[in-house]
């Protein structure tokens, strides 16, 4: 207990540094020097958090609940600029499981305000995150689920943002379960079979089956999924979009306290393991192209063969 006071107590005095003008211009600098450096190499297109921890932190530093969460979307909006000033292009957040209905209603009830509330706060007003940084905010997950008040909300606030020219997208995934979305995606196909639209049942893919998902067509292949607190485990996000080409990082720290150095280390291992298979790549293209290039031998241009001979002649 006293090892964690002092090490709350380090933190608590950390901060406080970081807050002088000084400080805070050597850390920025520094940041975007590192930031810039990533950039010559691979870049991914689209990362997935699993926020995770808020509770554990909020118990570990006897707060009240509802102050983890806060601490956790205080977390987000430092992850995602490091995320859109490095170019990558959509994030995509796990903010409310439908297995979340099983938590108590005063938890649930604060989740959504929540949720609500920061949304508002980054896409609002003019000078807000959101519309600053032409970031455009999209729902993804079963809406049927959401409180009729809250869903209005949400909805205007995709609405604020989705004209925003730029390609930065932050899907929020509520009232969301990877099996939710297949099972809607079956019934979606299923409709559209019963309607005409689908006229015979061998026009139904793979790319099919995606195009009904709740994300809309322009969404990348995953690159990233990460998952804080050290859990190994997916809890039924993006079962589908994790596919043999997508990175799956577990690093032990708590969401509220993933900030700049967490993102960088799992960006730079991406980028490191990216820029090997990209140098394979080429190189077998290489041999290919240099085996395809050589022309075939005519058997009539080849000289004549040495008369034959026996090993028993004398």
């Amino acid at each position: 207990m006293a090892s964690y006071s002092r090490a709350f107590s380090l933190n608590s005095i950390l901060a406080l540094i970081l807050k002088f003008p000084l400080f805070s211009f050597v850390i920025g600098f520094l940041e975007d020097f590192i930031i810039a450096v990533l950039k010559t190499g691979p870049i991914p297109r689209h990362v997935a958090l699993i926020m995770d921890g808020n509770r554990t932190y909020a118990k570990k530093n006897k707060l009240p609940l509802k102050e983890g969460h806060f601490a956790g979307a205080s977390a987000l909006i430092k992850v995602l600029e490091v995320c859109y000033k490095l170019g990558i292009e959509q994030v995509t957040i796990y903010a409310f499981s439908l297995e979340n209905f099983n938590r108590s209603k005063e938890e649930v009830d604060a989740l959504f305000g929540l949720l609500r509330d920061k949304l508002k706060m980054l896409s609002e007003y003019d000078d807000s995150y959101a519309k600053y940084n032409k970031v455009a905010i999209k729902i993804i997950g079963n809406r049927e689920y959401i409180p009729e008040d809250i869903l209005k909300d949400l909805v205007a606030i995709e609405d604020s943002t989705k004209n925003n020219v730029s390609k930065k997208v932050l899907n929020v995934c509520f009232s969301y379960t990877a099996r939710d979305e297949m099972t809607h995606a079956i019934k979606s196909i299923m409709q559209k079979r019963i309607d005409g639209k689908i006229q015979h049942r061998d026009e139904i893919g793979i790319n099919t089956i995606e195009s009904n998902f709740y994300f809309d067509d322009n969404v990348p292949p995953l690159d990233i999924l990460i998952r804080t607190s050290g859990h190994t485990r997916l809890s039924d996000f993006l079962l589908w979009q994790c596919s043999t080409s997508c990175t799956i990082e577990f690093p032990e720290t708590l969401w509220p306290d993933f900030g700049f150095v967490s993102m960088i280390s799992v960006l730079f291992k991406w980028s490191y393991y990216k820029t090997l298979q990209l140098e394979e790549e080429n190189m077998c293209g290489t041999q290919f192209e240099i085996q395809e290039s050589i022309a075939p031998v005519s058997l009539k241009e080849l000289p004549k063969p040495p008369p034959t001979i026996s090993v028993s002649q004398k």
